[in-house]
């Protein structure tokens, strides 16, 4: 029975180490061997329990919360498979630099490798994905709570961005009532209980220097290409832009307005790529680029130098371009570089994305379907929202067709781009905002995370679900796959109904014939509250189609 209980003096005070470290939420899936960890964090009055029964949508819902809220998210998991099911979303924040807390409970040493239950190799087993790993000893009294809480401060100091990874192993038994023994044990940390900052506190790495031949370079042709930022640095690059006279051409990730909208179509142009080789400087803020056009420009541009701004660590950048690397927040290296007002260089853009945007309305003035709801994407959002993509063909759709409104918060998982978790992100996002919110994904990217309905019941404001019905992997008509094997092995059309699926989660559903059926549908939830899965079931292949011809139109002119 002293061991239960120390356990759970051990877990406490993980626990409240973490929460030093602005740690708020921590996901929670059901499980034995984790129960210290579990009790010590529904017992913790400054933390948010969530819960659900899917290690690998948890994982994803931790990463939501984190995405939205800006702030680590602790995950708590038994051992065993349950464990490998977070690695999806480890490996997601890894590349788009949200911070997770993976506290897997683990048998201890003498139960691995000789066929106990449950029980498999965790050390080490996320490889190098999580910026740091701290593998913990069984619990003793034995070892200080100082070593125990230092250990955990100095693992944090090193989360920049990313997930630590805290293996916690425990020994049996792991249940039994508080007697009050070893409350000495975490006496040790005196008055550190009744504040609020870490044990071991470490200074942070200064920000990058400005660069000293910026008042020559921002004198030149530049170009500005907006990745994957968040809107508040979004709005203060559009006004940097606008004063330097510099075209800005934005990912769909990025809520700058799009003040040369459609890029994805008008890259394509002749007239467009002319006038673009004659830039010097190429500035790029955040990684992870979507659209096609976008990226086969970004990889075969020459300027004098390509300088790319991210606070991530690493390249980022695919193309290898000779230049600068800055690793600094957007806001800070705005503020060290001033912009000094020069007139457009470039205004045949605005010539090349008002042609774009007239060649997209003649399309799909009068036409229902996934490119015409990305087309009129804007008029769906509810006000004050925010807005979540899913990946495949529906977020290049986005991207081609859609003037997202600037400031407007958009969230997506485009790091491994990957279409598992999605809707158990979106569901994170929604619970760390709050603010009403509009999903957009395909069908089975639905189908792959379906079971985050179960979160979907619990959101706090009116949230809607699209779901692009499409019979399958569309994104692959865009591809040269082989015709005769395109729909067995690639498209994969599961013929599903998802009022079933809505059904099955108490969830109100809509299945819209039109757009204004569609805008009808929508406009209902946000007025009345709820959640509604609406379900667009359009034609196979014309979202793709749509896409090929009217970059085929662009490439023309």
């Amino acid at each position: 029975m002293s061991v239960a209980v120390f356990n759970r003096r051990w877990a406490t005070l993980i626990l409240e180490s973490l929460t030093r470290h602005q740690v708020k939420h921590v996901c929670i899936a059901p499980g034995s061997r984790s129960t210290a960890l579990t009790l010590a964090a529904a017992a913790h009055p400054h933390l948010i329990c969530h819960t659900h029964f899917d290690e690998r949508g948890l994982g994803h819902l931790a990463l939501g919360l984190a995405k939205a809220s800006g702030t680590p998210v602790a995950v708590i998991v038994t051992s065993g498979t349950a464990v490998a099911n977070l690695y999806p979303a480890l490996i997601e924040a890894s590349l788009t630099g949200e911070k997770l807390v993976l506290l897997t409970a683990d048998r201890p040493p003498e139960l691995i490798d000789c066929g106990a239950n449950q029980a498999i190799r965790q050390p080490g087993m996320f490889a190098s994905y999580p910026v740091q790993a701290l593998d913990l000893p069984r619990p003793t009294p034995e070892i200080s709570a100082r070593w125990l809480v230092s250990a955990i401060d100095n693992a944090m100091a090193q989360q920049t961005h990313g997930a630590v990874h805290i293996n916690c192993p425990f020994a049996e038994p792991l249940y039994g009532e508080d007697t009050g023994e070893y409350t000495e044990w975490l006496e040790q940390l005196g008055d550190w209980w009744q504040g609020h900052q870490p044990w071991l506190s470490f200074a942070p790495v200064q920000n990058s220097p400005a660069q000293p031949d910026w008042l020559s370079w921002r004198q030149k042709r530049g170009v500005i290409i907006a990745g994957r930022i968040c809107a508040h640095e979004s709005e203060l690059l559009v006004q940097w832009a606008d004063k330097l006279g510099w075209p800005l051409i934005s990912d769909v990730q990025a809520a700058t307005g799009n003040p040369l909208p459609y890029a994805d179509l008008w890259l394509a142009s002749p007239q467009a790529k002319s006038v673009l080789e004659r830039a010097q400087l190429v500035v790029q803020f955040g990684g992870g680029l979507t659209g096609k056009r976008l990226l086969q420009w970004q990889a075969a541009c020459q300027p004098e130098e390509y300088w790319l701004i991210d606070a991530l660590p690493g390249r980022l950048d695919p193309a290898q371009h000779r230049g600068r690397r800055i690793q600094t927040p957007v806001p800070a290296f705005l503020l060290q570089h001033p912009a000094q007002h020069q007139p457009d260089w470039a205004p045949e853009l605005d010539e090349c994305a008002a042609r774009a945007g007239h060649a997209i309305e003649l399309h799909l003035a009068s036409t229902f379907g996934e490119a015409a709801a990305a087309w009129q994407l804007p008029s769906l959002l509810p006000e004050h929202g925010q807005l979540f993509l899913g990946n495949s063909l529906i977020v290049r759709l986005a991207d081609a067709f859609a003037q997202l409104p600037a400031g407007y918060p958009i969230f997506a998982n485009r790091g491994a781009s990957g279409i598992d978790g999605l809707l158990s992100t979106a569901a994170g996002v929604q619970r760390a905002t709050c603010k009403p919110t509009l999903v957009l994904l395909g069908d089975i990217s639905a189908l792959y995370d379906l079971n985050a309905l179960a979160l979907m019941r619990q959101c706090s404001a009116p949230t809607v679900i699209i779901v692009v019905n499409n019979n399958g992997g569309q994104i692959f008509s865009l591809l040269p796959t082989p015709e005769a094997e395109r729909q067995q092995f690639y498209c994969m059309p599961q013929n599903v109904d998802f009022q079933h699926a809505a059904a099955m989660f108490g969830l109100d559903y809509a299945s819209p014939t039109s757009m204004t059926e569609l805008h009808d549908a929508v406009t209902q939830c946000w007025q009345h509250g709820g959640v509604k899965l609406v379900e667009l079931k359009v034609n196979e292949t014309d979202g793709a189609e749509c896409l090929r011809s009217l970059v085929s139109e662009a490439s023309q002119s």
